[in-house]
């Protein structure tokens, strides 16, 4: 199944909502939780990279969403729902990818441990860097106030707002194979 483990996030939001993916927490917070987190278990911890992410909702079959190819109301916590926050992680269980992670559209957009750049043989137009970002690292997956364009498999930005408890952007751990430890 690759570098995720149960397919859940860290729990707990800064307001206490128990169950609920953690929000507002920055690149550099998450990195440091990874870090805590494997020294705690003894293994190595790490935010997923924009690849590994990217196939854990995608599968290898290249869907658009982690459920298939066309998208589905009800399958996700985006802002079609209403809902404007969170939802405890899990809520969605029919829009799970084909490896069975849960969460991988809507709820919390994820950080990665991907810096931004375009992707190879991108067009022109597309810009080297997103200096608009407020992180330019690579943030997966969309929020609770996110259409439905930003829970494609393939799509991704940075953190584009200060206020990152705001715009639902949180974090999923990943963990190394022994081969790649």
């Amino acid at each position: 199944m690759g570098p995720f483990r149960g397919g859940h996030r860290a729990t707990g939001t800064p307001q206490g909502a128990p169950g609920h993916p953690v929000i507002g927490v920055t690149w550099e917070e998450a990195t440091a939780y990874c870090r805590w987190l494997g020294a705690r278990l003894e293994l190595p911890v790490r935010l997923p990279t924009e690849d590994e992410w990217e196939r854990a909702a995608r599968g290898d079959d290249g869907r658009e969403f982690p459920w298939g190819e066309e998208y589905r109301t009800g399958l996700a916590n985006l802002v079609d729902l209403g809902v404007g926050t969170t939802t405890p992680v899990g809520s969605f269980p029919e829009g799970a990818s084909p490896f069975g992670v849960l969460d991988m559209a809507g709820n919390a957009d994820e950080w990665t441990s991907t810096l931004y750049a375009p992707y190879p043989g991108a067009p022109a137009e597309v810009p080297e860097t997103e200096d608009w970002a407020f992180d330019p690292h690579i943030t997966r997956g969309g929020a609770f106030r996110h259409d439905r364009d930003l829970a494609r498999c393939a799509r991704r930005h940075g953190a584009y707002e200060e206020d990152l408890a705001a715009i639902g952007v949180g974090f999923r751990v990943a963990v190394s194979g022994a081969s790649e430890a």
